[in-house]
């Protein structure tokens, strides 16, 4: 591992203790830009991460971990994309390049790796709630002097989970809670809603910008008021209240008393902010705001989504390293559903796209561009996206509801309740089925098949490769079909001429893509492909294999089950989800229902959370990649494996 300089304060921090000791308030904000620094150089070189986010609160959490006796203090990040300064400053500056890399740091907070992560985290919108709870432990315990503060993003405000936290925490007002809300405007893609604008207001305003500035002062000076400084915080939050815009504060009707905006990167103010806020009760937000990417003008200045996670860069140029292919590569999956849900809608005005703040990640941006009217950014609320959508499909519409596999959990409800019992006909994408990579446990989709085939009227499906993606999107929007699962992987597909003739699949077939009388493989989406070059791999052994891509888990095609059960009596599944009640599950519930016998071995995720490592690395560890299948067919087959593995290399 590479070892990277610091500059000469953040070499003398390995705990925020060191900082907190041996550093005076008008040094905060070289050690900011020695952080900062830190963060580029080490990101423009390892890749695999993202970068905008944490830059931008680098001040923030300088200050935070400054004026806060972290870890006894509670201090609660939200998604994890904004803690990479963190993480330098508790302990882990030494192992950051190993960040999202397999063996290495994770890319969010995680408690099992530091005592300073007191909550892990990766989905959007927890920090609250969470952070409540242990304010609320801590006054059951008498830890009265205990801080508990959750750094939110406005773009994780939109979430209902965030409302609900924010709902509870003003009803209980002896809470020692501090609600750092991080303002840039941003989640990945720009923010939208109501929110987004009313926060914009209070930013902008004339009436808060001259008020403000006698806040701040007398923010200043509270502690100097002594017994008088209640009165005078009094005074600030009546002035907010009454003054801000013309209009209650949403946040004070909350019960929360409301300081802010102050400026995000102003190191030395915010410590002064957030020492005088110590001593004030009950729960609390300060509203910062911050710029994505602060202080690497390439980002500042140029698009921040590219930014969020850009890769490999010349930190000096601000050029984003790119491989050049020596030939034609394969779309990613996401583009060839954005490409095709606007194909498709062209022909169909029944068609409309929803996201929930992924626009870009799975590429609807294309559709939200070419047909603004019939494709929308709902923000981070996957709830809302799910029973929006069905509220469409009630008025005839066909709703295209795309949301990453790992997010789609947080509706489950609403899927079940207010879509598959209704009987509606909303498509849902879901991107990014199965292992992701570098992001880990909070972002593998591994659960979807398992959890959409248990809910009745729901069609499963997953294809192979982008021609099937291509003609279960144009299935899925035939008319009543009901609610429909397309699930498919993070990356790229398989074919470099994809745009292939549209064509119906019929619902709940598979096909057959091998013919063998030995053993048969049934795969489920992409791991069909693995199937393909095992049996590639396994020719020169003489194993015959049969290879059944079957398409569908629910419904499952019985009759080419009926034909593997009835021809085999060793069969594999391969699936790139869990195996706890997934698609091979439905296999032998099929051969114990129709009383069939065999030796069926599944492949797929074990009943375990899988950690962050390249695609490839954490399938061959899941053991259901090539190697592994075709190491499966040997061992099932009872072939030599030498002789297989010399005749396979020749």
């Amino acid at each position: 591992m590479k070892k990277y300089q610091t500059g000469s304060f953040l070499s003398q921090i390995d705990f925020p203790e060191d900082l907190r000791e041996k550093f005076a308030l008008e040094d905060l904000p070289q050690v900011s830009g020695e952080v900062r620094q830190y963060i580029v150089d080490v990101i423009s070189e390892i890749g695999n991460s993202h970068f905008g986010a944490s830059l931008g609160v680098v001040e923030l959490t300088v200050a935070l971990h400054y004026v806060f006796n972290t870890p006894y203090d509670q201090l609660v990040w939200d998604v994890g994309h904004q803690a990479y300064g963190h993480k330098i400053l508790t302990g882990r500056k030494d192992t950051f390049p190993t960040n999202r890399t397999k063996g290495g740091i994770s890319g969010f907070p995680k408690r099992s790796e530091s005592e300073f992560d007191t909550f892990g985290v990766g989905h959007s919108s927890t920090s609250i709630s969470a952070a409540l709870g242990m304010a609320v432990a801590s006054k059951y315990k008498g830890e009265k002097e205990r801080q508990h503060i959750a750094v939110i993003g406005d773009g994780a405000m939109t979430a209902g989970l965030a409302f609900e936290g924010m709902n509870h925490a003003g009803y209980e007002k002896d809470a020692n809670l501090l609600i750092v809300l991080n303002d840039n405007c941003m989640s990945i893609d720009p923010n939208v809603g109501a929110l987004k604008e009313y926060l914009t207001d209070i930013t902008t305003s004339h009436t808060y910008n001259k008020v403000k500035d006698d806040v701040w002062q007398l923010l200043g000076k509270v502690s100097k008021f002594g017994p008088d400084a209640q009165s005078i915080v009094s005074k600030i939050s009546s002035a907010l209240k009454g003054s801000l815009l013309n209009q209650s504060n949403l946040f004070e009707s909350l019960n929360f008393r409301y300081f802010g905006p102050v400026d995000g990167h102003d190191v030395v103010g915010l410590a002064k902010v957030m020492e005088d806020l110590k001593d004030i009760p009950g729960p609390k937000i300060l509203h910062c705001i911050t710029r994505k990417g602060a202080g690497f003008k390439y980002s500042e200045e140029g698009n921040p989504t590219k930014w969020h996670a850009p890769g490999l860069f010349n930190k000096d140029t601000g050029e984003i390293v790119k491989v050049v292919p020596k030939s034609p590569q394969p779309p990613k999956y996401q583009d060839v559903f954005g490409h095709t849900i606007v194909e498709l809608a062209e022909k169909n005005d029944k068609i409309m796209g929803i996201t929930p703040a992924m626009p870009t990640g799975c590429s609807l941006n294309y559709m939200m561009k070419a047909m603004p009217d019939r494709a929308f950014d709902v923000g981070i609320a996957e709830q809302h996206a799910v029973t929006f959508s069905a509220g469409l499909a009630t008025q005839g519409m066909v709703p295209f509801c795309n949301i990453y596999s790992s997010f789609m959990q947080r509706a489950f409800d609403q899927v079940l309740h207010d879509v598959a019992l209704q009987n509606l006909n909303v498509v849902f994408c879901l991107d990014r089925g199965g292992l992701v990579g570098a992001d880990g446990a909070t972002h593998h989709g591994a659960y979807d098949l398992s959890y959409m085939r248990c809910i009745p009227n729901m069609i499963v499906s997953a294809p192979m490769d982008d021609s099937e993606l291509r003609n279960l999107m144009y299935t899925a929007q035939q008319d009543n079909m009901g609610p429909f699962t397309i699930r498919y992987p993070r990356g790229a597909a398989i074919n470099t001429e994809w745009k292939s003739a549209l064509k119906e699949v019929k619902v709940g077939t598979g096909r057959k893509i091998n013919d063998g009388k030995d053993i048969a493989v049934l795969t489920i989406g992409h791991p069909g492909n693995f199937a393909q070059e095992a049996i590639t791999d396994l020719k020169a052994s003489g194993a015959s294999v049969a290879h059944y891509d079957m398409r569908f888990v629910k419904p499952i095609d019985e009759t080419m089950l009926h034909e593997v059960f009835t021809k085999f009596d060793k069969v594999i599944t391969v699936e790139d989800g869990c195996l706890m009640g997934g698609f091979g599950s439905a296999v032998i519930e099929f051969m114990s229902d129709q009383h069939y016998s065999a030796e069926v071995k599944r492949l797929g995720i074990p009943d375990e959370y899988i950690h962050h490592g390249t695609q490839k690395e954490l399938w061959n560890d899941c053991k259901f990649d090539a190697e592994h299948i075709a190491e499966t067919i040997k061992k099932m087959l009872q072939l030599d494996v030498k002789t297989v593995d010399k005749a396979a290399r020749s």
